[in-house]
């Protein structure tokens, strides 16, 4: 539970694919979490969701603030739409939690900034660095096990998510960001399409595959290597590599030195209850390597995947800043940078060139602290 022993209290617009997330962590975790209502211009959906969820459904963007008091407001509707929903709400003096990307392109990014910023209502919904696997590399980092980390590799997520991860990781600022980028097209057998579903398609469909540099200064920098439907694609493996001064760690291996003469190989564990004889239910536990815990699942034993525990822990962190109980969890500023490098890989691709990152309006706030964790973390 929170601090102050009562749930964390939001609403939700929007009725999408990503609402239904933080629908369902709030009914497995009915103890923490409180959904005060739902909204979205289809009566029929809102209604819907409502009723498979056990919750509210209200007529307008005003009542979802209004209605039960939120802490918060989640904000999860079409991109062109999400930048005016947002502002009506903040001028009601109510918090957003807004899903990514912010806005859709740099004019309104920049607008967005300009009405919103300054009154430091506005958190984004990015969630991958609260991601399990990703919080315990963080600690892995962040102990020095690797050393000062310079390079970080991401094959597993697009754009504006993977420099998430990257700047996460290298905990990099705002600054300007040289992109080199470069498209080709390929074919990739597909068994499963966007949404989930079996695609019943043994031949190669045409695909798109990204690659890209992102110098972030300082010598750290980041890869990118992504092929469209890359999410749902079990033909292609997730990889994340951390390289630092003193070792690098590689998806779940981990290579460091010990002393000046002793290089160390170790193997990160994950704990998963509810296998072979295992009794206690089917959750994750825990994240260790070398024997220590790098990670402890908050929400056990609630049966979560880990992007449901990661979009548990980013709106307990929401409650938790709104109430004053810590510190902010995704600021609107890096929600913005985010998109803004991922807009130049997209460019650089397109052009063939090197494309600069300007020094944007937001750069100088206040950056997420993504050591601070939820009840029964540590």
């Amino acid at each position: 539970m929170a601090a102050t022993d009562r749930p964390a209290k939001f609403a939700i617009v929007g009725t999408g694919w990503r609402s239904e997330f933080f629908l369902r962590v709030a009914a497995e975790l009915p103890g923490r979490f409180a959904v005060t209502g739902v909204h979205s211009r289809s009566a029929a959906r809102r209604e819907e969701l409502a009723h498979r969820f056990g919750t509210l459904a209200v007529g307008s963007v005003e009542e979802a603030a209004k209605q039960g008091e939120p802490d918060f407001v989640i904000v999860a509707v079409p991109w062109p739409a999400a930048p005016e929903i947002t502002q009506q709400i903040v001028e009601l003096g109510v918090a957003v939690l807004e899903e990514t990307p912010p806005a859709p392109d740099l004019p309104m990014m920049r607008a967005l900034w300009s009405r919103v910023g300054a009154r430091d209502l506005v958190q984004v919904a990015e969630h991958n660095m609260f991601m399990p696997a990703h919080r315990a590399r963080l600690r892995m980092v962040k102990e020095g096990l690797v050393g000062e980390p310079t390079s970080v590799q991401v094959t597993s997520n697009h754009l504006y998510h993977a420099v998430s991860i990257m700047r996460g990781l290298l905990d990099v600022g705002r600054g300007p960001t040289t992109v080199i980028a470069n498209s080709v097209s390929t074919s990739l057998v597909e068994p499963i399409a966007f949404g989930g579903a079996f695609s019943d398609n043994p031949d190669p469909v045409p695909r798109t595959a990204t690659l890209a540099i992102l110098d972030f200064g300082g010598g750290r920098t980041g890869l990118y290597d992504f092929t469209e439907n890359q999410w749902w694609n079990p033909l292609r493996h997730r990889r994340l590599t951390v390289r630092g001064t003193g070792g690098e760690i590689v998806d779940d291996r981990v290579v460091s030195l010990e002393d000046p003469r002793t290089v160390v190989e170790s193997v990160v564990t994950r704990r998963q209850t509810g296998m072979d004889m295992n009794l206690e239910g089917f959750f994750l536990d825990s994240i260790a390597v070398n024997g220590r815990a790098m990670y402890r699942n908050p929400y056990r034993p609630a049966r979560l995947s880990d992007e449901d525990i990661a979009a548990a822990t980013i709106v307990e962190r929401m409650s938790m800043w709104v109430r004053g109980e810590g510190p902010p969890p995704y600021p609107l500023a890096d929600g913005l940078q985010d998109h803004l490098l991922g807009l130049a890989i997209e460019e650089s691709a397109r052009l063939g060139r090197p494309v600069v990152t300007a020094t944007e309006p937001w750069a100088d706030t206040i950056g997420p602290d993504f050591e601070a964790g939820v009840p029964g973390e540590s």
